[in-house]
This record gives structure tokens, C-alpha cells and sequence, in this order.
């Protein structure tokens, strides 16, 4: 397998302005097939944008991305194809159950055998008990995972996952981290969206910090906290948290801090 096959995702270079505000300034990064990669940054910081970019729903002013080997410009519908997005709000219908919200998106996209699909997924995302239950009597964290449950329908090898513990309380977040967990173990391709380090720290492989339009850091969580010197308290060398690297690199402020310019490859 080549470097470009080894890679779900490519982007390079990538601007977009809304008027005057410019919010993406050139933004790079790839994400190898397979792994779990979060895009972390504050609100405002552009990850919902580069989202909508790679999803196709919105057009890049200038660089270039694609997904699963596809140009997302030049090659929209076939992008769609291989992807599958969920918004950081569950996109799930109350009124029906469960069981019948994904029967009806496996007919939706005119896959064969609709129920057996919708019960290999309850089964998957620990659903089956809540199957014949309206969707309006789910917890936070069971929606979520419905909805994760129906973006999976038809296998997509790409999936974005925008801020999806959004709202959610600790142990909610902690049932959608598992079926993160889960969507990559069976080689699915995740791209995260966070503002909470903590998720970044316990779900990815690789973590890239977005401020003010920019990718200003990229790397493996232990390589993120090697830009920062472990603290010795009473001899005891302690190692700089993901929110170390995290606010040393923004700033508490929202201004760049010293360690700004660093910047670890990509690729070893």
C-alpha cells in the first residue's frame, strides 16, 4: 500500500472566509486509514468548518482535500458515498422506536434486509433491550449512540464525528467514547471534532490543535507532551497534561504561547 492508499483523509492547504472573517488560513493534515484523529480547538476555532469542507457541504476557498481517495471538489457524490457525518445534535426521529429509526435509513439507502441490519446494530451498540422503546424515552447517551448506530447503515469506511458528547453528562460520554472505541476496532476511519481534552486524550491516535484558522501542532498525545519539560515536584518528574500542551500552545489568553511553533510531522 502506497502512502496516498495508507491515508483516508488528505488535506492540504485549505482556506475559508466568511466576508471578512477569515477562518481557515491553511490547513493541513492526514489521517491514516483505520485510526481514531481528533481535531481539537476552542469554539470558533473553524472544526465544524473543516467538517462541512470534507463532507461536501461546503466549498473550500482555496487548497485541496479528499476522503477515501476521492477529491471532495471534483468528486462530491462519490465522497457522500463513502462517508457518514453526525452533527452535535443526535439526528434521530422520538416518535419512532429505536429499532425502527434504523429500519428506516437501511430503506432509506434500499440495503436488503432492513431488520436484520437494524438488529446486527442494536446488538453492536448494546441497544437490543431499548429496541421496541420510543427513541423520546432514551437517555443522552443512548440517542447518541443510536445516532452513531445510523450513520453507520451501509458500512461507510470514513466517518466524522462532530462534537458528538456535546450536552451529554460524564457517564453518556463515556458510552459514546466505547462506541467510538468500537467503530475503530473494525477498521472504520473516525475523525473527531472536540473542544474537551480529556476525550481527545482518551480516544485518539493522533491529535491536532486548531487555533485562530491553523493546525498548530500534530502528533501522538506522548509526542505532544514531549513539547512541554515534565515538572519535578519533590523529585518526582511529573508529565505535562494534553491541557498543558494544550493552553501552553493557545495560550490562556487565546493568543499563541510560547510554544506556538512547534510543529511534529505527520509522518515519522
Amino acid at each position: 500500500m502506497t502512502t496516498q492508499q495508507a491515508q483516508a483523509i488528505q488535506v492540504q492547504g485549505l482556506e475559508k472566509s466568511y466576508k471578512e472573517l477569515r477562518v481557515l488560513r491553511g490547513v493541513d493534515f492526514d489521517v491514516a486509514r483505520g485510526s481514531i484523529f481528533a481535531l481539537l480547538g476552542s469554539n470558533g476555532a473553524g472544526k465544524t468548518t473543516v467538517v462541512k469542507i470534507l463532507s461536501t457541504l461546503l466549498k473550500a476557498d482555496a487548497g485541496s482535500a479528499s476522503v477515501n481517495g476521492l477529491d471532495v471538489a471534483t468528486r462530491p457524490a462519490n465522497v457522500r458515498e463513502s462517508i457518514s457525518l453526525t452533527g452535535q445534535f443526535a439526528a434521530v426521529d422520538e416518535i419512532l422506536s429505536g429499532r425502527e429509526n434504523l429500519v428506516l435509513v437501511a430503506r432509506l439507502r434500499h440495503l436488503k434486509n432492513p431488520g436484520t441490519i437494524a438488529d446486527e446494530l442494536l446488538k453492536r451498540f448494546s441497544l437490543t433491550d431499548a429496541a421496541a422503546r420510543k427513541v423520546s424515552t432514551y437517555s443522552g447517551g443512548m440517542r447518541r449512540r443510536l445516532d452513531i448506530a445510523m450513520s453507520l447503515i451501509g458500512n461507510p469506511p470514513v466517518v466524522f464525528l462532530d462534537e458528538p458528547t456535546t450536552g451529554l453528562d460524564p457517564q453518556a460520554r463515556i458510552e459514546v467514547w466505547q462506541a467510538v472505541r468500537e467503530l475503530a476496532g473494525r477498521g472504520t476511519t473516525v475523525l473527531l471534532t472536540t473542544q474537551y481534552l480529556d476525550e481527545a486524550e482518551q480516544l485518539a491516535d493522533r491529535i491536532a490543535i486548531l487555533h485562530e484558522g491553523r493546525i498548530i501542532v500534530n502528533g501522538t498525545l506522548a509526542e505532544l507532551k514531549q513539547l512541554l519539560p515534565p515538572a519535578k515536584v519533590e523529585y518526582v518528574e511529573k508529565q505535562p497534561t494534553l491541557e498543558d500542551v494544550f493552553l501552553a500552545l493557545v495560550g490562556a489568553d487565546g493568543k499563541d504561547g510560547d510554544a506556538g511553533n512547534h510543529r511534529i510531522s505527520a509522518r515519522k
